[in-house]
């Protein structure tokens, strides 16, 4: 392939990862490369001899350069090695200055840079995240008892943050290892959680009183919404779900080859769940045709990040009795709306609120003793987002009662809705295309953002995690035997995490996909001194009576 095509075809794919504003400078080759173009001060062989003398060219030998325009006053260097691109310089066209370089993963791959603002614009200021850090912890923090373990539990939870401050930096090379003892200590805790539960003593909430917390959550909603209105920008993943509805709508073919346009060519790659959730809000704010600022997609985080909150607190009031249930329900919405990460995915408009919702209302199910509720949310949710899928083993033995009965209405049920929701849209090259655009994608495509894919020799042990996982989530179907609502939560955590550790490409998105199961296994099961016991067999007594 002419080294050209090859340098237009590596930054659009590398663009895809980037909201609007960075992914529209568009790429153009210059009709003759020692004329300027029009409106530029340069021409193409005067930008090449610019990139050229930076050192990380001068030190390789044999580079063939590509030099393109980049928006109104940029150029873009590329160098190839081998039909491969391994460095990118950009040129400013009025200064003649070298303005960047890059090379390894971050030619590829423009979220590897660290550009300011890419991912969540105002969220990462200092001045927000860790004010919201605190918040989050505070009112947990119980000074008599400074050595509790929900103190170390809160702080692991917000200790990604070390990781992405590196990965904000650009050196994923030290954002990427500090993320996996994060999800490895999680892992292990929400498998003793969910193994062997134990009562914890202290009260949730020791020094707030709860009314305070009320109005937190409601202060943290307004200024969330507001934040996701006035500055927050949209990513691929919303992008993608607003095409999806727009082409649901118009009754266009969902998956096959060039459906979507070349700016989000592979938006394509989740379950057809996820568009059709985008659909009402696509009707209501058309889409344009163009990466603008996608009311849309603003529209569905919100309603998503919103639904997902009421969704825990109508958990925490079904998971304890009185006014310990109303506490908890509370302490497990404020906690959604102050925990940082959540906000991280409002404030991108993703989609990854999405399997979080569903997930809460595939717990609210099993608390209600409703299979089949139970089988179509877990059904809707791995037609969304396909690793939601490994959460089916777990879900379908529910509590442990009645196993056969309730493991054939869930499967049933889960069944149908996953015939019913895939059937429509398989396109004429069958359900390998459909595979081939989704699952065969994802698991096809190189990424640095794993330990697995910035050092190619831990492949190996990438296997044996996976099947580990594998294990662990058909196991759960059998294992433990009998267990109440709060250790399927526990255990829904391990699942999605243990996956996660797995997954080729991973980012900090994901977290909210096992953060409500988490914060619901560490609140849940500490009580009060007056409290009554949280054990697993007055938990399914209490569930017999309501």
């Amino acid at each position: 392939m002419d080294v050209r095509a090859l340098a237009a075809v590596a930054a659009l794919g590398s663009a895809l990862v980037l909201p609007a504003p960075a992914a529209a400078a568009e790429l153009k080759i210059p009709p003759e490369p020692d004329e300027p173009p029009a409106g530029y001060r340069l021409s193409a062989d005067e930008a090449v001899a610019i990139a050229q003398r930076t050192g990380e060219v001068r030190s390789r030998r044999g580079l063939e350069p590509t030099a393109y325009t980049r928006g109104a006053d940029r150029w873009q260097v590329s160098f190839f090695s081998d039909s491969r691109e391994v460095v990118q310089v950009h040129v400013d066209d009025r200064l003649g200055a070298v303005t960047e370089t890059w090379t390894g993963h971050q030619v590829a791959w423009r979220m590897a840079r660290g550009y300011e603002g890419a991912f969540g614009r105002r969220f990462n200021a200092p001045y927000i995240w860790i004010p919201l850090g605190l918040l989050f912890l505070l009112p947990f923090v119980d000074f008599r008892r400074p050595f509790r373990l929900l103190h170390l539990d809160l702080l692991v939870l917000c200790s990604f943050a070390v990781s992405h401050v590196f990965f904000n930096a650009g050196q994923i090379g030290v954002s990427v290892p500090l993320a996996y003892p994060v999800l490895a200590y999680l892992l292990a805790r929400m498998l003793w959680a969910g193994f062997r539960p134990r009562t914890r003593a202290g009260p949730l909430v020791p020094h707030v009183p709860v009314a305070w917390l009320v109005l937190a959550t409601v202060f943290l909603v307004g200024f969330r919404v507001a934040l996701d209105i006035a500055d927050s920008g949209v990513i691929d993943v919303g992008y993608s779900g607003v095409i999806g509805a727009d082409r649901i709508a118009d009754g266009d073919e969902l998956y096959g080859e060039g459906g979507f346009p070349d700016d989000n060519a592979h938006g394509d790659t989740y379950g057809p769940a996820a568009y059709l959730a985008y659909v009402p809000f696509e009707q209501a704010f058309t889409w344009s045709g163009r990466w603008d600022d996608l009311p849309a997609a603003h529209a569905a985080a919100i309603l998503f990040d919103l639904l997902t909150l009421a969704g825990l607190w109508l958990l925490g009031r079904r998971l304890r009795p009185g006014e310990e249930g109303r506490t908890l329900g509370v302490a497990l919405a404020f906690a959604w709306a102050a925990y940082p990460y959540t906000l991280f995915v409002l404030a991108t408009n993703s989609n990854d609120a999405l399997p979080a919702l569903l997930g809460v209302l595939a717990l609210l199910a099993v608390t209600a003793a409703r299979p089949a509720l139970t089988g179509l949310a877990v059904a809707v949710g791995a037609a969304a987002k396909f690793g939601s899928a490994a959460l089916l083993p777990l879900f379908a033995a529910g509590t442990g009662e009645r196993r056969i009965r309730h493991g054939l209405v869930f499967g049933g049920v889960a069944a149908a809705a996953l015939v019913a929701l895939f059937l429509p849209f398989v396109p004429d090259g069958g359900l390998r295309e459909v595979y081939d655009r989704t699952v065969g994608y994802q698991a096809g495509r190189g990424s640095p953002f794993s330990a697995w894919g910035l050092e190619p020799s831990l492949v190996p042990l990438q296997d044996g995690l996976k099947v580990a996982a594998a294990l662990l989530a058909g196991l759960l179907f059998f294992f433990p035997r009998r267990r109440d609502p709060v250790q399927v939560a526990a255990l829904a955590a391990a699942v999605l995490i243990a996956l996660q550790l797995t997954l080729t490409h991973w980012f900090y998105l994901y977290i909210a996909w096992f953060a409500p199961f988490c914060l619901i296994a560490l609140f849940a099961t500490q009580r009060a001194p007056s409290g009554r016991p949280a054990g697993a067999e007055e938990a399914r007594r209490e569930h017999a009576l309501a």
